[in-house]
């Protein structure tokens, strides 16, 4: 029973944390560019993450550092840059909508690439989620402006890509540490961040006012929205299925939603009906 509950506790307490990094990457963006916002992200992060977490690094085994390496790529570095991308185009409400396919993809890549097995509610919830985003992606933001088309592409690579990341999780990294994968994945990509942030222009930016004030939403993102909830996320696979923690994707939209209007930000009707679409075929086929 105990752990029931926590689960359901940390599900909520993901979605308050992740619903609300749309928000941060757009404030980011007013002093940033995405790629030193990805790159920030995962400096932040890694700094934070190895200070807490370095002698759990012990803990992982020689064979698993592949499966380390997979996670970090697919469920870190990859979404990093793909988000704040979008977010250039595409409002935050409608990119936390799309991230909702999250669940429907880990369906489709378990059955796909991992041996899971589903049922004809589980296909039904694939074809209306799909169709639901279609409907989010031709929609638009602006109707005359058909680049968010190919902007909003990059949000559902970038579920797919956190799809990837939970099976992986899920299959081979069950017996390790959350910690230890938090701060494992992180190791291994502070120095391409590194990397990726010196060929761009942050030293000619960082003496603005503008890019001190986007530091500091990037680096509660780095923290908050991706060192601990990254360990929590992890930690919610393994004591649940990969169906389930990515149900948070449910609640983020919610979560998002809010701050956008708080922003000033509007849905059209149809992108609601968009996102209604969506969020019946993830339920669908999360629905065993």
């Amino acid at each position: 029973m105990i752990s029931k509950q926590l689960k359901w506790i940390l599900l909520i307490t993901l979605a308050l944390i992740w619903g609300s990094s749309f928000i941060l990457m757009k404030k980011g963006l007013l002093g940033l560019n995405p790629f030193q916002i990805g790159a920030l992200r995962i400096i932040f992060t890694s700094f934070f993450v190895i200070v807490i977490g370095f002698k759990s690094i012990a803990t992982i085994k020689h064979f698993q550092w592949k499966y380390i390496a997979l996670t970090s790529l697919f469920g870190t570095f990859v979404p990093a840059f793909l988000f704040p991308l979008a977010e250039t185009k595409v409002s935050s409400s409608i990119c936390s909508i799309l991230n909702s396919l999250t669940p429907l993809n880990t369906l489709l890549i378990g059955v796909l690439t991992f041996g899971l097995t589903y049922n004809r509610r589980q296909f039904l919830g694939i074809i209306i989620g799909l169709f639901g985003t279609a409907i989010l992606i031709f929609t638009g933001d602006d109707a005359a402006n058909s680049s968010n088309y190919y902007f909003s592409v990059f949000v559902i690579i970038a579920s797919i890509c956190y799809a990837i990341n939970v099976n992986l999780i899920k299959k081979y990294l069950s017996d390790v540490k959350p910690l230890a994968i938090t701060t494992g994945n992180f190791l291994i990509l502070l120095v391409p961040a590194l990397l990726v942030l010196f060929f761009t222009d942050f030293k000619d930016r960082i003496h603005t006012s503008d890019t001190q004030i986007a530091l500091i939403y990037i680096l509660i993102l780095g923290v908050i929205g991706t060192g601990i909830a990254n360990i929590i996320f992890f930690k919610l696979i393994q004591m649940s299925s990969a169906l389930f923690a990515t149900s948070v994707t449910y609640l983020i939209p919610i979560v998002a939603f809010f701050w956008g209007i708080l922003d000033h930000e509007s849905l059209t009707f149809m992108q609601l009906l968009g996102a209604f679409v969506v969020l019946i075929g993830v339920y669908l086929a999360n629905k065993k």
